[in-house]
């Protein structure tokens, strides 16, 4: 019986460790192409916040325009070019500058 026990032992062990080796490893691989790619991510995010933060800007400035009596033309041209210049800097986070492009 002792020996049958050793046995069953020995069959469990070596069945335990298959199943340590054929187990997936945890964690992953953070490649090149994926730290990139994140990059990206990033700068896309960023930009997009920039854009809807000149948005908001813009549209408080149009009312605030509004409010104290301007022309309403005016007031729209204001709310215009704030946004183009929050798309602008959008555009440089997102693609870079000449003098100093996205990594």
């Amino acid at each position: 019986m002792n020996r049958r026990g050793n046995r069953r032992a020995g069959i469990w062990l070596a069945v335990l460790a298959a199943a340590a080796l054929l187990a997936p490893m945890s964690g992953y691989a953070q490649t090149q192409g994926m730290e990139r790619r994140q990059h990206r991510r990033q700068n896309r995010d960023d930009a997009r916040r920039t854009r809807q933060e000149g948005r908001h800007a813009a549209r408080d400035a149009k009312q605030a325009c509004k409010d104290a009596g301007g022309n309403r033309i005016d007031c729209r041209q204001q709310k215009r070019e704030m946004k183009q210049d929050a798309r602008g800097e959008a555009r440089d986070q997102k693609y870079g500058t000449d003098q100093k492009p996205t990594q």
